[in-house]
């Protein structure tokens, strides 16, 4: 059964929403972060107060998307506001393993003895920093800052050997502030 769903986001202080066609951009104290949010009959209108994602006669399909657009246009106003942190572990078992970052180029030595250092660059929206054992991965957008994280702990994958003996690597222990079991 077809019905008119509407869903109302209220706009915290200190933060603008704006609409450019299907382009959603968020301003807030930490910077400014925009995506592109197009959904064949769901239409997105930006008050100064709120933001309603609207659908007349919404089909499952188009009620999925307007809870995912609902869910992005959080992400992005949480973003400006707080940002997103990644924490990562170093975890060396067999080989000390050198970890470093020179200016955008994240650079591993020495993992599992090899001579060629694994090498990874980093979208300039994200920081990352070292500390001791720990990676902290930070950015205002969500979706880049995790894709990074992945992108480090993908960078030490283990091939071709019996991964409960060789544990060694980078993983991450929290994805924006929620612990991993």
């Amino acid at each position: 059964m077809k019905s008119d769903i509407t869903q109302e986001i209220n706009i915290p202080e200190g933060v603008e929403i704006s609409k450019e066609g299907h382009l959603i951009k968020v301003n807030g104290p930490k910077g400014e972060v925009s995506k592109k949010l197009a959904g064949a009959k769901i239409e997105i209108i930006v008050d100064k107060n709120s933001v309603k994602i609207i659908s007349k006669k919404a089909s499952k399909r188009e009620k999925k998307i307007i809870y995912t657009f609902k869910a992005h246009i959080n992400n992005l106003i949480k973003g400006v506001i707080e940002g997103f942190v990644y924490k990562l572990k170093i975890c060396p078992g067999h080989f000390p393993m050198n970890v470093s970052m020179d200016k955008d180029v994240f650079t591993i030595k020495n993992f599992f003895g090899e001579k060629t250092p694994r090498k990874l660059k980093i979208n300039p929206e994200v920081k990352v920093k070292i500390d001791g054992k720990d990676v902290y991965v930070e950015g205002i957008d969500k979706e880049l800052t995790a894709q990074t994280a992945g992108s480090i702990e993908t960078l030490t994958k283990i091939k071709n050997r019996d991964r409960r003996i060789f544990q060694d690597g980078i993983y991450i222990v929290s994805k924006a502030g929620k612990e991993i079991k």
